[in-house]
């Protein structure tokens, strides 16, 4: 009696039940995952640089000088970023006035004359008391939020420490990153070892290619982006920039974005068209960088996820797991292809794919039928007569 079935479908279903409590695990504990993930995130981001900076010094010391660094170039953003973002959306708040009296004066005599549009549908007046009745409006919730956060010390203290807690955390897991790896390693059944080895390693290339890679895409387009749009003339320009390389990870939602706020800046600052096509040449050479030289340079081909894919993972992880969902969608998804991966690749080679067949049906091969058609007549054919032999009767 053959048992090794039911072993293995026994296995099989202690691997989906495990499977299952983690997922109800990790559900229930999310909205006290946070700073744990953030905290891994960083540790799995930064343990190259330390395993590099271990040949010189202690695990604990090349640590150390990464949180050094960090905290510098951090503390150094924030000190230049921080008033320059203001002045931005100042800038932006101080035009809005002058946009909306554009599209009243401009933009709906255009729309309403070219496409029949009613100007009613487009009362910017209307608009604008409605925003700002809304706005009066969430004020108000945010002023009670406010208030009871403010009354709730507990409320102030749990903020605080999810703060705190994410850099210490991360240096103790960037420690010990070494250590924590070999111990899950050892836990592995021995039976599935070299197949979750493989898999964790291809996992490890496309994590790496995207949170390494696309991080470094979406800064150097809003670098580009922002530094383009100020040379071309645009105000705001590098709070445009900063925007469209913020959402670049969703595949050309950035550069639609930016476009639209490009054009329309343009067209209310200067209010000619010269504007616009410098402003559409700048995306133009952003995303030819993007496809041929930043995309190929530091993500590669690895990840390979279909921009519906992209959208849909973002949008399932943020209904499923709120803000934590969106930070680990594509991590996720990028795991989740290289399984799909590896079933498919066990799928094309197992019986049911090779030998499998529908009864009744039957796959004809015209190559081969013709071939075989071929070598029948040829082999039915009488030799060639041999030199001086009389001609057959």
């Amino acid at each position: 009696m053959n048992e090794s079935a039911p072993n293995g479908l026994h296995l099989r279903w202690q691997w989906l039940i495990l499977l299952a409590s983690v997922g109800v695990v990790f559900y229930l504990l999310a909205p006290v995952l946070m700073p744990f993930v953030a905290a891994a995130l960083f540790a799995y981001l930064a343990d190259p640089v330390v395993d590099r900076l271990e040949r010189w010094m202690s695990r604990s010391l090349a640590v150390s000088l990464v949180f050094l660094v960090v905290t510098l170039v951090v503390v150094l953003i924030l000190l230049l970023l921080v008033p320059f973002t203001e002045r931005q959306i100042g800038a932006f708040l101080g035009q809005l006035p002058i946009w909306l009296d554009w599209f009243q004066t401009r933009a709906t005599p255009w729309l309403e004359t070219r496409f029949g549009i009613s100007p009613d549908v487009l009362d910017t007046q209307r608009i604008l008391a409605a925003l700002q009745a809304h706005w009066k409006e969430a004020g108000g919730i945010a002023a009670g939020v406010l208030a009871k956060v403010s009354k709730s010390g507990m409320a102030v203290v749990g903020w605080v420490l999810n703060l705190v807690m994410v850099p210490v955390v991360a240096f103790y897991l960037l420690r010990d990153w070494d250590d924590l790896v070999a111990r899950i390693h050892a836990l592995i059944p021995r039976s599935v070892e070299p197949v979750v080895a493989r898999l964790a390693r291809e996992s490890d290339d496309v994590l790496g290619a995207f949170l390494r890679g696309q991080l470094s895409v979406m800064l150097a387009l809003g670098t580009f982006y922002g530094i383009g749009l100020w040379i071309v003339g645009v105000s705001i320009g590098p709070l445009i920039g900063m925007i469209a390389g913020l959402i670049s990870f969703v595949p050309y939602l950035g550069a639609i974005t930016g476009v639209v706020m490009g054009i329309v800046a343009a067209l209310v600052q200067y209010q000619d068209w010269a504007h616009v096509l410098l402003v559409l040449g700048v995306f133009a050479i952003g995303q030819t960088l993007e496809g041929y030289v930043l995309v190929p340079k530091l993500v590669g081909d690895k990840i390979g996820l279909h921009p519906v894919a992209v959208i849909f993972a973002v949008l399932a992880g943020g209904e499923l797991f709120g803000f934590l969902g969106v930070l680990l969608a594509l991590p996720v998804a990028s795991v989740v292809m290289v399984v799909l991966r590896y079933l498919y690749a066990r799928y094309t080679s197992s019986e049911l794919y090779t030998t499998g067949s529908t009864p009744g049906i039957v796959v004809v091969d015209k190559g081969a039928e013709r071939a075989a058609v071929a070598d029948a007549v040829s082999a039915a054919a009488p030799p060639p007569a041999a030199p001086g032999s009389p001609p057959p009767p």
